[in-house]
């Protein structure tokens, strides 16, 4: 009989290596791959985690801590990024990786249960480049990782019920540095006092963000707080929140969402975030039209 106890499972692949192995030829592909597996061994290695197994052009580890995967899996990204020996036609070698926390079975040196299922789900949803993880792996991250962190969708994952929020980690730099651009939007009497509270209204709904509730969400889903259906609109488009005083919107959505301030200044936001000041128009996958069903109109009072 197997052990069970909780782990941080990751899985990390080759992005495209099928297509490696046309244009390069088995040899040289090989060697490719071959790089990117030793430098996830590597990482993992450096990270208090163990590798399960291999196969093919993917590699399967455990970690002790969420924060260990993270650390493991941003170290994965960025050396094979980086690595010279990983570059086709100015193009870069690329992996995924896809993360979960949670209960596992060891036995003979393998892991099993739903809780790896669910990591190697996360590996399919994403795409080059990305590192994918769970709620359940957010959780129990350090708050400077979780800040590193955003959901950007809710899957069906095959095997389960239930849908899951799929959230994705930030591990370039400059990916974290973007989540705060601004748009200059002027209050009217030029104050320069923070904002009490955001007020949004959507078809006779009102929504406020303040201190007591620092946090909404927005999209076709039923559990969003604002539920506004569309073709553009995804199930968990956007979401604000207050952070540093400051009324962040943070899109999620595969269409972006369009902000109108007072004097008809747009600014437009896919997978990335902006602060919104002053009073204005939201439109979820398309431009705000104030005539439109669809329009979410929004104004931060002092």
């Amino acid at each position: 009989m197997g052990n069970e106890t909780e782990l941080a499972i990751v899985f990390a692949d080759v992005v495209g290596s099928m297509k490696l192995y046309e244009q390069l030829g088995d040899l040289r592909a090989r060697e490719m791959v071959a790089v990117c597996i030793d430098v996830m061994r590597a990482a993992t290695d450096q990270h208090e985690g163990m590798v399960i197994k291999t196969m093919g052009d993917e590699v399967m580890s455990t970690f002790p801590t969420a924060d260990d995967a993270l650390n493991a899996a941003a170290q994965m990204q960025k050396q094979i990024a980086a690595h010279p020996a990983l570059k086709v036609d100015d193009h870069a070698v690329a992996i995924r990786i896809g993360c979960n926390f949670g209960p596992v079975v060891i036995e003979n040196r393998d892991i099993f249960g739903s809780a790896v299922h669910t990591a190697n789900r996360m590996t399919s949803q994403a795409k080059a480049g990305q590192i994918m993880t769970t709620a359940a792996m957010v959780e129990r991250l350090s708050p400077e990782w979780r800040a590193c962190v955003r959901q950007i969708d809710i899957a069906t994952v095959k095997g389960r019920s239930s849908e899951l929020a799929l959230f994705e980690v930030l591990w370039q730099t400059e990916d974290i540095t973007s989540m705060v651009p601004t748009i200059a939007m002027s209050s009217r009497n030029g104050a320069k006092d923070k904002p009490h509270r955001l007020r949004l209204r959507y078809q006779g709904q009102e929504v406020i963000v303040d201190e007591r509730r620092n946090n909404i969400s927005m999209g076709r889903a039923e559990e969003n707080d604002l539920v506004i259906k569309g073709n553009l609109i995804s199930r968990l488009h956007a979401r604000i929140e207050i952070n540093r005083n400051k009324f962040m919107l943070i899109d999620q959505s595969t269409n972006g969402t369009f902000v109108q301030g007072k004097d008809g200044e747009e600014a437009f936001v896919r997978r990335d975030s902006m602060q919104i000041r002053a009073e204005g128009l939201i439109g979820l996958g398309k431009a705000p039209d104030s005539n439109s069903l669809l329009v979410i109109r929004f104004v931060c009072e002092e």
